[in-house]
């Protein structure tokens, strides 16, 4: 199984900058992708940055040139820096990571347990 640990969420106001990290631990045998998501209160959980394992990286619409998503390989790390952030990020970020456990085992995607980022106007 994969295990991912979020951290870095929390209260800024608007304008502010806020860096996320997730770390994947357990048993992993490949990573095929690593991203972000969040969900604000009574909406569906959108992709919000995405980065595959050759580097090539996706975007919302709405955050780019404000958000910035980076992988560390060695660490099995996944990080997002959010700049000019507006109160309308502000939502639960949930860490992604699309991952065989094992050489044998299928494709899973894998779930964080959710850092809330709050903005305040």
């Amino acid at each position: 199984q994969v295990q991912l640990v979020e951290s870095g969420g929390g209260l800024v106001q608007a304008g502010g900058s806020l860096r996320l990290s997730c770390a994947a631990s357990g048993s992993i045998f490949s990573i095929n992708a690593m991203g972000w998501y969040r969900q604000a209160p009574g909406k569906q959980r959108d992709l919000v940055a995405a980065i595959i394992s050759g580097g090539s990286t996706n975007y919302a619409d709405s955050v780019k040139g404000r958000f910035t998503i980076s992988r560390d390989n060695a660490k099995n790390a996944v990080y997002l820096q959010m700049n000019s952030l507006k109160p309308e990020d502000t939502a639960v970020y949930y860490c992604n990571v699309l991952a065989r456990a094992r050489k044998r085992d299928n494709v899973r995607n894998y779930w964080g347990q959710g850092t809330q980022v709050t903005v305040s106007s």
